[in-house]
């Protein structure tokens, strides 16, 4: 079923940027943040390159999109469902607790939480990569070039601010599928 997945993301144009995991074998076990998020099609897109590269991936999802007949696909795929609402739902523990008891999975999240504008990212993901001592890799789907795939990889500093600087220079150019979502990215 993830072959025909990939296969359709193909068939509909779209490029895919995976490093090999020999070089880059950071890419099976980190925090992968995925933007811009500007629309439910990004997740389409996204699982097709995870699963083009071959890894094991834990999608944060919220739980809005989990019903009696979406709930058995997505867990399949890798999905987790998220309680946006719940502060109690320990989510950057579970996570932590994750990526420490299993050496090959990535946890992705869309760092804006949410497919509004947004000032900053939140903090979630780079609290998990800090306590479960993993690197966070850039990953982008830029929907101008039709282009997705893994950026570059960073190991956070304890700084976030100058972290999270870096971070959009790098998804600064990339095209979101609805820009006026998209507080850091170029007009499309």
């Amino acid at each position: 079923m993830k072959k025909i997945w990939i296969a359709i993301v193909k068939l509909m144009g779209w490029k895919f940027f995976i490093p090999d995991k020999k070089e880059r074998p950071e890419i099976a076990h980190c925090v992968l943040i995925m933007a811009p998020h500007t629309a439910v099609a990004d997740y389409f897109v996204g699982a097709a390159v995870m699963f083009a590269a071959g890894t094991n991936p834990r999608i944060f999802i919220k739980k809005e999109f989990f019903n009696f007949i979406t709930r058995p696909l997505l867990k399949k795929f890798g999905a987790v469902e998220v309680d946006r609402g719940n502060r109690k739902n320990n989510l950057v523990q579970r996570a932590v607790d994750e990526l420490k008891s299993n050496d090959d999975v990535l946890v992705v999240i869309t760092p804006e939480g949410t497919r509004k504008p947004v000032k900053r990212f939140k903090r979630g993901f780079y609290d998990i990569a800090m306590q479960a001592g993993v690197p966070i890799v850039l990953g982008y789907i830029d929907f101008k070039k039709k282009e997705a795939g893994y950026g570059p990889t960073m190991y956070p500093s304890g700084d976030y601010d100058t972290d999270f600087e870096k971070m959009i220079e790098f998804f600064g150019p990339i095209h979101a599928k609805h820009p006026e979502g998209w507080s850091w990215g170029v007009e499309s």
